[in-house]
């Protein structure tokens, strides 16, 4: 490792997350580990340990980190001790301290509850690296939460069993397990009684849930989002993120008689080319995607849809990415993220044949981004005059100002009020990324 010799155990930390829900949630978790073990959080600039929660999705993501690493080694306050977690960590394990000699530990997604061990062995100048995926669910090696923000994330399901050919999460996260419904209930109510208003259910396949309630009856999202609804002083419910091969008939109903379940759905369809989908090992046409968009949209009209797009995946053609811009045109979305494919190392798709020039996917992601980007527009400003419950989580960057989300997941700016208040506004303005609205006068239950 970087440093064969002892040094102080660290007393401060900082924790950097990349990537998605996930990473935030697993870096707050590390967080409230390191702070049960009596080191207190600090900056980057003067912490002690220094972790970077890592995503391996994309390849520029990989590389930010060895960036960091760079940077941190040359700190003017003096090198940190510097771990590597998540999934690069999982991907490249003892790799990472051979590339980057200033790495002190490497702790994968699963094996993170080990960290205090990790940190006294990298402290005491030993190898520190630990890539197992643990039958033990590490949830159960993890300090109890106790909240402190009006919305707050909540793993209930983590890996993947759909092998997409493009994808690196069944390689770094393991197979699909789902959180016992007893641990996720009373990581909920903690969460809840240290003030969370709303609560964002996570997985990489959040809908692929199931599990028995207390009285053993078997049960899916559904059943779980309907008992969470039940809970004293929770407002609100989201989800994400989903895989159509997963949306039961439950969980869409759901939408429709969950007053507490948000009109938002991120349901990544990756493709509008049934082609491109096969070779994606989707396990779903557009078709049955667009079915299954008119089916939430007969149980809650005004939900807001969100999607994942990738452009440039081994031997699309013009017409394949014509068929993603009338895909995204049929659905009509409120937000989606988009992407140049990227190849990962060990997935089928990095080896295949026809893979698409740099300059190719660049124009395709230009003109699809404005398509999304024109509709996120549009979505935004259908929603000025109306009246809404907004969720106020931070204050705003002006004198007074706070942000808070609406039921559909915008960003919504207004003056006054306190940070964990849910308040009826009026919408007066919308850009592309935020709103502004102006409190009525009651506010709301």
């Amino acid at each position: 490792m970087a440093r064969a010799m002892a040094r102080p155990a660290p007393k401060s930390f900082h924790v950097k997350s990349f990537g998605c829900q996930m990473n935030v949630y697993d870096g707050a978790r590390m967080a409230e580990l390191m702070q049960a073990q009596g080191m207190v959080e600090a900056g980057a600039d003067t912490a002690d340990l220094v972790l970077l929660n890592t995503c391996h999705i994309r390849e520029k993501a990989a590389e930010k980190v060895y960036s960091d690493i760079g940077r941190l080694a040359k700190r003017a306050s003096g090198k940190p001790m510097i771990a590597v977690a998540g999934c690069v960590a999982q991907a490249e394990g003892a790799e990472i301290p051979k590339r980057a000699r200033a790495v002190d530990l490497v702790v994968g997604p699963q094996a993170y509850h080990r960290l205090p061990g990790l940190i006294a062995d990298a402290a005491a100048g030993r190898p520190a690296v630990d890539t197992d995926m643990p039958v033990l669910s590490k949830f159960d090696a993890l300090p109890g939460r106790s909240g402190g923000s009006p919305s707050a994330f909540l793993t209930v399901q983590e890996g993947c069993d759909k092998f997409c050919t493009y994808c690196v999460v069944p390689y770094t996260r393991g197979a699909e397990v789902s959180r016992p419904w007893a641990a996720v209930m009373d990581e909920a109510r903690a969460l809840v009684d240290g003030g969370a208003r709303e609560l964002t259910l996570l997985g990489q396949n959040v809908n692929a849930w199931t599990g028995e309630d207390e009285a053993g009856r078997p049960q899916g999202l559904d059943g779980l989002i309907r008992a969470l609804d039940r809970l004293p002083g929770l407002a609100r419910i989201r989800y994400m993120t989903s895989h159509p091969n997963d949306m039961a008939d439950g969980l869409i109903a759901a939408h429709g008689d969950v007053e507490s379940l948000m009109p938002f759905l991120h349901l990544p369809v990756q493709s509008g080319s049934d082609r491109i989908l096969r070779a994606m090992n989707r396990a779903h046409d557009v078709a049955s995607y667009l079915r299954l968009i008119d089916r939430v949209r007969a149980v809650r009209p005004d939900i807001a849809v969100s999607g994942d797009y990738i452009v440039g995946f081994p031997g699309e053609t013009d017409a394949d990415f014509e068929g993603t811009m009338d895909a995204v045109r049929a659905v009509g979305h409120a937000m989606a993220y988009s992407f140049k494919y990227s190849p990962r190392t060990g997935t089928p798709a990095a080896t295949m044949a026809d893979q698409i020039a740099p300059e190719v996917m660049d124009e395709r992601l230009q003109r699809l981004q404005a398509l999304l980007g024109a509709q996120q527009l549009a979505f935004n400003r259908a929603t000025i005059g109306r009246t809404c419950d907004v969720l106020i989580e931070r204050a705003g960057k002006l004198p007074g100002q706070k942000l808070g989300k609406s039921p559909w997941l915008q960003s919504v700016l207004i003056d006054g009020g306190e940070i964990g208040d849910l308040v009826e506004v009026e919408v007066v303005a919308a850009g592309p990324q935020s709103m502004h609205g102006q409190r009525a006068q009651r506010a709301a239950a």
